[in-house]
């Protein structure tokens, strides 16, 4: 598997430590040996846990988008995604990578970076990087589930409500299950207001009915979703 030009290889990685360790010998090496050890609540990395995991959900999701048949809008979908990860990272002080040699997501401070690629002479301390595998499950299984249930609620408001309201729930549901991978009534009022504002309008093609009826269809679809079972 062919390595990022981002990624330091494994070599240069060892010699890398190796002089940090190395620096960290002579004068003053009493002092850092009394220093207490971290204790394992202690999190290194300067990116809090929930900013990981929303990186990884993004990347998995660019991903999927990618393995669908190549479009247009599929292709803006990934980007978009994409994006937010680089976005999200950026407010911490991060750089996202994806290394294909073992693949996974590696989150970078950003001054260990020059023009995308670590500096070696910039790591201090190895620890602070972040590396998610992204070979296993992850989000995949959760987003299946996710959207079989969006598509379920889309499919009993068809049944059960007027048109107008139907063609908003199956855009509703697509929004929810490709964007957040949350249940359509799991939404945010930031959630539905971004749908209603920016993406039915943009993507949804909506009729002059549809738009006018948005805020009544999202009452129609969170009332009907109280019916279906939730995802496991």
């Amino acid at each position: 598997m062919t390595r990022t030009d981002d990624d330091p290889p494994e070599w240069a990685k060892e010699q890398a430590r190796e002089m940090m360790a190395a620096g960290g010998d002579g004068e003053g090496s009493d002092a850092s040996d009394e220093a207490p050890e971290p204790g394992p609540d202690d999190r290194v990395p300067d990116v809090p846990v929930e900013a990981v995991e929303e990186a990884e959900r993004l990347t998995r999701l660019a991903r999927k988008a990618e393995s669908s048949a190549s479009t247009p809008e599929i292709e803006e979908a990934a980007a978009q995604y994409r994006e937010r990860r680089d976005s999200l990272a950026a407010e911490y002080g991060y750089t996202a990578r994806v290394r294909d040699e073992d693949d996974a997501l590696v989150l970078y401070p950003d001054e260990w970076m020059d023009e995308g690629t670590v500096q070696l002479d910039r790591v201090e301390d190895t620890d602070r990087a972040v590396e998610v595998s992204l070979s296993g499950p992850g989000d995949a299984d959760r987003y299946r589930e996710v959207a079989a249930y969006n598509e379920a609620v889309a499919e009993a408001v068809a049944e059960r409500k007027a048109s107008v309201h139907a063609r908003t729930a199956e855009t509703f549901a697509a929004f929810m299950s490709n964007h957040y991978v949350r249940p359509v009534d799991d939404a945010t009022p930031e959630m539905r207001a971004e749908f209603r504002e920016e993406f039915l309008v943009r993507n949804g093609w909506p009729t002059d009915e549809q738009l006018a009826a948005v805020d009544e269809s999202l009452s129609v679809i969170e009332s009907v979703a109280a019916d279906v079972d939730d995802p496991t």
